[in-house]
């Protein structure tokens, strides 16, 4: 039987044909998604205190705020009367163990201590003056709350100052913690020079 004979027999219908759905080429397709952290870089989320959530973003800028207020509170004082000075007078003398160098490190502390003290007195001077504007521009607008607030701040401020000033009078006089800081650091440069001489006369034998 032929090819042709066989179709024949079908009735003589053409062949069945299999209907294929072709796009019109000028219909687009849509893209796939693409997930955003092939191009942009998230920053890992952080928890607060309480619990909830929040970006990298945020968390910087409640961190940098008061610090960027408080650079030169009355904490920056205390930091300084707090370091360890009689160390540094220790290393110092190890690196120059001179008398002449001791009496030039003893006053460059004096200036750092002075120069300090004008930073903080001058952070409180200004934090006053704000804070008193806010009072009165507050007070005048009714804010109570707001105002007893300020109040407080100021109080808090005005105390500080005095303490700050009660520093720098001993410090012009060259009492309690400036003397404090000289006698530690004196202490420190003569052990410098002891430890010196221990190491290259007294541990030799003769």
């Amino acid at each position: 039987m032929g090819l042709f004979s066989f179709f024949s027999q079908k009735g003589g219908s053409s062949p069945a044909t299999t209907d294929v759905a072709v796009d019109p080429p000028n219909m687009a397709r849509p893209l796939p998604e693409i997930a955003e952290n092939i191009f942009i870089e998230t920053l890992p989320e952080e928890t607060d205190r309480k619990g909830g959530r929040f970006t990298a973003e945020y968390s910087n800028q409640t961190m940098e705020t008061p610090n960027a207020v408080a650079d030169n509170n009355i904490n920056v004082l205390y930091a300084f009367l707090d370091q360890n000075h009689e160390g540094k007078g220790y290393d110092d003398a190890l690196l120059n163990p001179d008398t002449s160098h001791l009496k030039q490190n003893l006053e460059a502390l004096t200036n750092d201590l002075v120069r300090t003290l004008n930073k903080v007195k001058t952070f409180y001077e200004d934090f006053i003056q704000e804070t008193e504007y806010h009072i009165l521009s507050r007070g005048r607008s009714g804010m109570v709350d707001i105002v007893e607030e300020l109040e407080m701040k100021k109080r808090i401020a005005t105390a500080h100052m005095v303490k700050v000033r009660e520093i720098e009078e001993s410090t012009l006089q060259r009492k309690g913690d400036v003397q404090g800081i000289l006698l530690s650091y004196t202490r420190g440069f003569n052990n410098g020079l002891a430890a010196i001489s221990n190491h290259t006369i007294l541990t030799k034998r003769f």
